[in-house]
């Protein structure tokens, strides 16, 4: 009988139950425990309910999970928003009840051994509970890996023993923990899944009741009342500094809640002299398809902005303090997405001293000749088509070969 290579580097022998990606792999009760500790984690989790259900049809599925995950019959222990904290402050304040919550699902599924764990995302909650688990011979994977490759890259050692199968988003993710001997697969971001190969400006602006002619900037200084605090004022001045150049460029900002457009409101406000803005109410990936080019801060929204084949300027400024320390920590030498997964400078980055009103519109009247686009547009198409590897499909195939193998650890 011939022999093939797993996704997880082991040698695996062909049989009955191995199917097509979507075929049912086996009838029985496999019983599948999962943890999501914020909203993107729950449609994480839901995808991969969805996926595992066309292998599993028999499934049960429990943990901690949202909305998304429990429409999808997920049977969740807990609320998510428990898990849902963010700051150094806040965790401290909840402390004693997230080491409840953890303890509580440990002598769970200890007692009620499931065939596999996955953690999605919320490492700090997750990686603990799942070296526990794998200690007593439970599988566990771990869906969306930590900063590890950035910064405190010695946690990759704790990682490996606490799971048999790392999923990424990210290639260069997968690559890192190839190294470090770690039994990983690259399945894809769902952000790629779900952003079209291309974008219908036209009909963006038209939902937005803009301008349908008007070269359009978007500006999206960040979620965090922090990240508006050191970065907010330097893209009104920029944008200032634009307008002066370019009196035909209008800017719409989108905010996520209405305390950040009210704060960067405020800022605007003290200017006698602001540019022409709209502010609109979250909407953020609309405002970006609607624009010629996109000024933000570091972030999630520079990948959405590269999926949607809008040129961007990244700047990102933080305290002084917070500064030293990351550039003391960082193991990398780009800290936007689009660099990282182009291996190089790909978008302009001016981060911290360099976040400078006029050195910020330079790059952005840079950008918004056609040449300058068309040449960074078709650099965003290749790393559109790396990450679109339909990602809830490939993280249940990873999984159903972890369960259906006896021995997958090294």
């Amino acid at each position: 009988m011939s022999v093939e290579k797993s996704v997880l580097g082991s040698e695996v022998q062909p049989g009955p139950t191995r199917q097509s990606q979507a075929g049912v792999l086996s009838e029985r009760k496999v019983r599948i425990a999962m943890i999501a500790g914020e909203a993107s984690g729950d449609i994480l989790g839901a995808g991969l309910i969805q996926a595992l259900k066309k292998r599993y049809p028999n499934a049960d599925f429990e943990g901690i999970g949202g909305p998304l995950m429990q429409a999808e019959g997920f049977r969740s222990h807990v609320p998510m928003e428990r898990l849902s904290v963010m700051g150094l402050i806040e965790v401290l304040g909840r402390i004693f009840e997230l080491i409840g919550i953890r303890r509580r699902l440990r002598e769970h599924f200890l007692r009620e051994r499931p065939d596999v764990f996955i953690g999605i995302d919320a490492p700090d909650f997750n990686l603990g509970l799942e070296a526990q688990l794998r200690r007593a011979n439970i599988k566990t994977s771990h869906y969306v890996s930590p900063s590890v490759w950035a910064w405190r890259q010695r946690r990759v050692f704790k990682i490996a023993k606490a799971v048999d199968l790392m999923l990424t988003l990210l290639p260069f993710e997968a690559r890192f923990y190839r190294d470090h001997k770690v039994r990983v697969k690259f399945v894809g971001h769902p952000l790629a899944d779900l952003i079209p190969r291309s974008s219908n400006k036209q009909e963006a602006r038209a939902a937005l009741n803009l301008d349908p002619e008007q070269p359009l900037l978007a500006i999206l200084p960040g979620s965090r009342a922090g990240e508006l605090k050191y970065i907010g004022e330097t893209f009104i001045e920029t944008a200032r500094w634009l307008a002066k150049r370019r009196p035909d460029l209008h800017f719409v900002v989108p905010s996520v809640n209405a305390d950040r457009r009210e704060q960067f409101q405020a800022m605007l406000d003290a200017h006698e002299e602001a540019p022409p803005m709209t502010l609109v109410n979250g909407r953020s990936r609309e405002v970006m398809a609607a624009s010629d080019l996109v000024i933000l801060a570091s972030g999630t929204a520079a990948l959405e902005a590269l999926l949607l084949k809008k040129p961007m300027v990244v700047s990102y400024r933080v305290s002084k303090i917070t500064h030293t320390i990351m550039k003391w920590l960082l193991k990398v030498p780009f800290v936007s997405l689009p660099n990282l997964l182009a291996d190089r400078a790909l978008v302009p980055e001016l981060l911290q001293d360099e976040a400078q009103p006029e050195r910020i519109g330079h790059e952005a009247l840079r950008l918004l000749e056609p040449a300058t686009q068309a040449a960074m547009v078709k650099d965003f198409d290749a790393i559109h088509d790396s990450l679109s590897q339909n990602a809830s499909e490939s993280a249940a195939d990873a999984i159903a070969e972890l369960l259906e193998y006896k021995d997958q650890r090294a």
